[in-house]
């Protein structure tokens, strides 16, 4: 049995941007496992910022920890996780849809990966709902994000008016 603290996993998403609810799942990783490299995707999801800006927040957003490499990525996660030598890719999970989701993911990269692992962390019940989908809403009408990111992605966001 390899020792958890030994164990290298892959953190992908688009990011876009990064929330507190991302933070949560990778520093309660950090407590699990020894290394911690984050890939963000390159095409991300919704467009909102570009890739190159979306790992430089990451990266402000945990500060220095050596036990993290945060990337960019294209291509299928399968290559990237072999290429990096890692042992498992890190999910986080905030409702039973996004399980469902990830169930079919991990399924296909095991079939074109044999071996390939998915870890599933649930998300925390007071971050559950927030995901960078509903951040960039609140951006768009000008509302708080203290709550949903950290202080560098909500200073970098390109913010509307508050709504009266």
């Amino acid at each position: 049995m390899t020792d958890p603290r030994q164990v290298h996993v892959v953190y992908p998403g688009s990011f876009d941007p990064v929330t507190l609810g991302h933070l949560d799942i990778l520093e309660r990783a950090l407590r699990l496992f020894g290394r911690v490299t984050v890939l963000i995707a390159e095409s991300g999801k919704a467009g909102l910022l570009p890739c190159e800006r979306r790992v430089a927040l990451f990266r402000e957003a945990i500060g220095p920890e050596p036990r993290v490499d945060v990337q960019p990525f294209t291509g299928l996660l399968v290559d990237a996780v072999n290429a990096l030598g890692a042992n498992a890719v890190l999910r986080g999970i905030r409702c039973a849809g996004d399980y469902e989701h990830e169930w079919g993911l991990a399924g296909v990269n095991g079939l074109l990966s044999p071996g390939f692992e998915s870890v599933f962390l649930l998300a925390r019940p007071d971050l559950a709902a927030v995901s960078s989908s509903l951040v960039r809403d609140v951006t768009r009408h000008g509302g708080d994000l203290s709550r949903l990111v950290p202080p560098c992605v909500a200073l970098a966001l390109p913010r509307a008016e508050p709504s009266s």
